[in-house]
């Protein structure tokens, strides 16, 4: 019974010494949290998201912008430039809008804004627009056009995906609404 006693008082006393505060449990809960946030800026940064969906000013991203996508202030595009023979894609200053035998797509605002952004999505509709290159994150979307590399992104892991879209959360809200993209008509049949 002593044995039985003693044991007992140890298991306690081991439980109470491990025991975390309510406190500490944030505290231990926030480090995964910022873990999380701080591969998905990495992740975002080594991919070179900012090198499209951040505006460019005289040749370098502004980062004033950043991830907010093809400014709304920009006139409306409605096709690309007649180009030489052999070129068929062009960029404009900004590098936020593309054109090419798809029509003219713009970088989409990446930012945590919530009408404008990706700040209302779920991180299921995050992991479906890269996985399987869904605009707006809806399985019956249309397709992601050139240039988001989306096939290349959607081998990513899901941790990787998760800790992205955890980073693009913390990203300052921009309100920028992105013009609809121009879909090139079918070319005639020959």
């Amino acid at each position: 019974m002593r044995f039985l006693t003693r044991s007992l008082a140890a298991l306690i006393a081991l439980g109470m010494a491990t025991t975390v505060s309510p406190g500490a449990q944030g505290q231990q809960a926030a480090q995964p949290a910022a873990a999380m946030v701080a591969r998905g800026k990495y992740l975002v940064t080594v991919q070179d998201c900012n090198g499209c969906h951040t505006p460019f000013n005289r040749g370098e991203p502004d980062m004033t912008k950043a991830l907010s996508g093809h400014p709304q202030s920009l006139p409306a595009i409605t096709a690309g430039p007649r180009l030489p023979a052999g070129w068929e894609t062009s960029i404009n200053s900004t590098n936020t809008a593309w054109s090419g035998p798809w029509g003219v797509s713009f970088t989409s605002n990446l930012t945590s804004d919530r009408a404008t952004g990706i700040g209302a999505w779920s991180e299921q509709q995050f992991i479906t627009a890269i996985r399987e290159g869904k605009k707006s994150g809806s399985a019956t979307g249309r397709t992601m056009l050139p240039p988001m590399p989306w096939r290349m992104y959607a081998q990513l892991t899901d941790d990787d995906l998760k800790a992205m879209f955890a980073y693009l959360m913390t990203v300052p809200a921009i309100s920028n609404r992105v013009p609809a993209a121009v879909i090139a008509p079918p070319a005639p049949a020959r």
